[in-house]
């Protein structure tokens, strides 16, 4: 069997009568002095530490809404930046395009800074919101970092939470990727089923790498080497040689982020050791040859 699976992841207005008489204002025959000034334009930026009922794209000002962290919800803001530079300039930013790739990265680690962790590592996703095209001729320049709780690792849809994200991966986190009993249906990857580490398994997250090198076509041509850079990471994890004798102790199985996420500048794969030809009943972090041999 080979010994790599690649698993590829989805205004309105009011009128008020006063009641009570005024004396009539008269024209004082100047035309200018009696209308007040127009206050400045304010541009609307979304509150950088708040957690929402929606999640968006597009950010509309008119049906922006948030609850407390403490209630259901779907995701949380983790950051609240702003395009500078040439990236301020011209036409909203679009996936693919080098300021989105940089507000991506800065999304990554103010995500990191408020978990406590790799979101990657974790049942999490990232969304970047922007300013409706309106607001961006409006002058709107700001870009919003979204973290969400997902239901499994090949379900990554948002799901529902009650409290902050906030210090989530700190300490022994159930949101964290651990220990599954891959599903296939012939040769490929159906789903991946979790369970505890000390219940029989065949696979267990190992870490994760940033693929920097590869465009999303390349990439999804590139598994031999996909699953060279996941082997390394086995091998550091379960403490056993990375040589030629690795591949008979364990195969890899890797998630890669979607077209979308990759184009937008997460470069984040997820990898997991698979073993194949048997089941394992503890984890294989530091297990050393004698816990991972080679069969």
């Amino acid at each position: 069997m080979r010994r790599w699976l690649l698993a590829l992841a989805l205004a309105g207005s009011a009128t008020v009568v006063l009641g009570g008489c005024v004396q009539a204002h008269r024209a004082d025959g100047d035309l200018v002095d009696d209308w007040p000034a127009l206050p400045a334009p304010r541009i609307f930026v979304p509150a950088p530490d708040a957690c929402l009922p929606r999640i968006t794209a597009v950010v509309q000002a008119g049906t922006y809404d948030t609850v407390d962290c403490a209630r259901s919800h779907l995701a949380e803001v983790v950051h609240v930046g702003t395009f500078v530079g040439a990236a301020a300039t011209g036409a909203r930013p679009e996936p693919g395009s080098p300021a989105l790739r940089v507000a991506r990265a800065e999304c990554d680690q103010r995500a990191r800074e408020a978990i406590g962790g790799d979101w990657h590592a974790a049942r999490l996703s990232m969304n970047i919101a922007l300013p409706t095209a309106t607001g961006w001729l409006g002058g709107a320049r700001w870009y919003r970092c979204d973290l969400a709780e997902t239901a499994s690792i090949d379900n990554t849809r948002p799901v529902n939470r009650v409290g902050s994200l906030r210090g989530a991966l700190v300490g022994d986190s159930p949101l964290v990727h651990r220990c599954f009993d891959p599903k296939l249906i012939g040769d490929n990857l159906n789903y991946m089923a979790p369970v505890l580490c000390t219940e029989p398994h065949r696979a267990e997250f190992v870490g994760v790498y940033q693929e920097r090198d590869l465009s999303w076509a390349q990439f999804v041509r590139a598994a031999p080497q996909v699953h060279r850079r996941c082997m390394t990471l086995i091998a550091s994890f379960a403490n056993v040689p990375d040589n030629s004798e690795l591949p008979y102790r364990a195969g890899s199985i890797f998630y890669p982020p979607s077209q979308r996420e990759w184009e937008e500048g997460d470069r984040g794969v997820r990898c997991f050791l698979w073993s194949d030809d048997r089941r394992l009943t503890r984890s294989m972090r530091g297990a050393g040859p004698e816990g991972l041999p080679v069969i």
